[in-house]
């Protein structure tokens, strides 16, 4: 019976690592990698954990800090080279994959939030949001208890740029009042 899909051999689960990893803005785990290929029922996790440290070994790909790997000039020329392989369907989903995960783990690093308890039994969530600049906003709200810190600090993580737009319009549009 014929197998359906893009993924036929390990050459083609490892053309497919080279094309996400080429693509991917961070060091990348097991796990992310086999979650960003995943774009084709063929391919297993098993299939993905044993080409990585084929690919270590063989210099396409390099360990990095905190079981991360990422792709390194060679594998980045070879991947360019062998990329016409992946099946067209195949290679815009991965590519959308890997710029969906770039996105959020571009923002995830502009907006910190940090829960704190303080004497008393209550907690301080200090919430940040930053940009490529430096800092935009850092607010510290008081929470009663922990499992009201925690929400509130989830829902910043979720709404901060909302937040921050709010507090501009609300602030500069007070200004606009003033100057009348």
């Amino acid at each position: 019976m014929q197998r359906l899909g893009f993924i036929h051999d390990m050459m083609d689960v490892k053309v497919l690592i080279l094309f996400v990893m080429a693509r991917a803005s961070y060091p990348l785990s097991c796990q992310e990698i086999y979650e960003l290929c995943y774009q084709d029922d063929c391919l297993s996790y098993f299939d993905v954990c044993t080409a990585i440290p084929e690919m270590v070994r063989s210099g396409h790909l390099k360990a990095a800090e905190g079981e991360r790997y990422e792709i390194t000039d060679k594998g980045r020329e070879h991947g360019a080279l062998t990329e016409d392989s992946i099946a067209f369907t195949v290679k815009q989903r991965a590519e959308n994959a890997v710029s969906r995960y770039n996105r959020q783990l571009r923002r995830s690093s502009f907006v910190k939030t940090q829960v704190i308890p303080r004497e008393g039994g209550d907690y301080s969530v200090i919430m940040a949001l930053d940009d490529e600049m430096g800092n935009l906003m850092t607010l510290e709200l008081l929470a009663p208890d922990q499992r009201q810190a925690v929400r509130l600090s989830k829902l910043f993580e979720r709404k901060a740029e909302s937040l921050y737009s709010l507090t501009m319009a609300e602030l500069l549009d007070e200004e606009d009042e003033l100057e009348d």
